[in-house]
């Protein structure tokens, strides 16, 4: 397993750098007026093609080398299916970064139609919710399982390109959640997934190799859908293919990128905007503003990286709120939705108390 990591590393890392090298010119096309920006120079949005490319491979590596050395029961054939079935939407999110002109619509289309297309081939379906009536309901109409499935493949995608603002953010995160389920997976004797899961990890390690503390280039769409799309995939399969994992074991891992989309359909409807409206008020970029004070530097673009790279930690901490007890509690169901409402409330309660500039001393710099 150690070797599939290594591998998926070593090719992202090359990959990445190949793309942060070539592809400089794109980088200009990212407007200097977006709301989303928060660093200075044209810096690639490339490194989702990268993640791509050592996770594949390292997918190819777990089902090619015969005998199975890696000891994870993987057929090369799977590993295709997979690959092929999340290339639509990654690929799209990929020309996105690099032409700035694919819609919202049409990258939504396309993680759907790869969603349809994972539930179709893979038999993926969400017939458990926790509740005895309602699972019951669910194991006796697959349609309406599988309706779930498509919801969370193709949303998944969406809230990891949500809270992907500052270097290192969203792809830590990913490797913080890619630990948890390599975790119960492996308790669990289900090497195959947790190869899939782990593959994915190795790729995103090699990309903030050159992502954090940098930024040198960004994982872009392309990053944070393969992202979603594979964590979402390794989720639904985790609850499906084992009845003792909660399947709020899921919900509480990933409550964080889920909350802060549920949270801006909501802030953003309020004001009258598209949920599809781009602006600078999710909470990682509150907290870049209001919390992290700049540190003194020589210039403006230095002082800008450091606030960017002070930003994230706050982040990675506030994500593991949910990731440790969901790791903890993974077969308790009761115990991991009271986690999940009290993180709802610590988020909304953490939001509100920056909006309104009372955050405690010891929380800023």
């Amino acid at each position: 397993m150690i070797a599939l990591i290594v591998i998926s590393f070593l090719a992202s890392a090359i990959a990445v750098l190949y793309f942060m090298r070539r592809a400089r010119r794109h980088a200009r096309r990212y407007g200097l007026d977006m709301p989303q920006r928060f660093h200075a120079g044209h810096v690639p949005r490339l490194g989702g093609a990268g993640i791509l490319l050592g996770t594949g491979i390292g997918w190819l590596a777990a089902g090619i080398t015969g005998n199975d050395p890696f000891n994870v029961q993987w057929p090369v054939t799977s590993a295709l299916l997979l690959l092929a079935c999340i290339l639509p939407a990654v690929l799209g999110g990929v020309s996105e970064d690099v032409t700035q002109k694919v819609p919202v619509r049409v990258r939504l289309g396309l993680t759907t139609a790869s969603a349809v297309l994972l539930c179709w081939l893979l038999e993926l379906g969400v017939d458990r919710l926790g509740y005895y009536p309602v699972d019951r309901w669910l194991q006796a109409t697959p349609l309406v399982a599988a309706f779930i499935a498509v919801l969370a493949l193709s949303g998944l995608p969406h809230a990891f390109n949500l809270i992907d603002g500052y270097n290192g953010l969203a792809g830590t995160v990913a490797v913080q959640v890619c630990l948890a389920i390599t975790h119960v997976a492996l308790q669990l004797g289900d090497r195959q997934l947790a190869a899939m899961v782990v593959c994915l990890m190795g790729a995103t390690v090699g990309f903030l190799l050159w992502n954090y503390p940098r930024g040198k280039i960004f994982a872009g769409d392309g990053g944070a859908y393969i992202w979603g799309m594979v964590i979402a995939v390794a989720c639904v399969q985790l609850v499906q293919r084992h009845p003792l994992v909660s399947p709020w074991f899921p919900m509480l891992l990933l409550i964080y990128p889920v909350c802060e989309t549920l949270f801006s359909i909501y802030r953003k409807a309020a004001r009258g905007q598209s949920p599809g409206t781009a602006d600078a008020l999710h909470l990682h970029q509150l907290i870049f503003r209001r919390i992290v004070r700049p540190a003194v530097e020589d210039s403006e673009a230095r002082q800008l990286l450091s606030r960017n790279n002070r930003t994230s930690p706050y982040l990675w901490m506030f994500a593991a709120l949910s990731i440790v007890p969901a790791v903890l509690f993974w077969n308790r169901t009761l115990i991991l939705a009271l986690f999940c409402l009290l993180f709802v409330v610590t988020y909304v309660s953490a939001y509100l108390m920056i909006v309104r500039f009372k955050v405690p001393r010891w929380v800023r710099d």
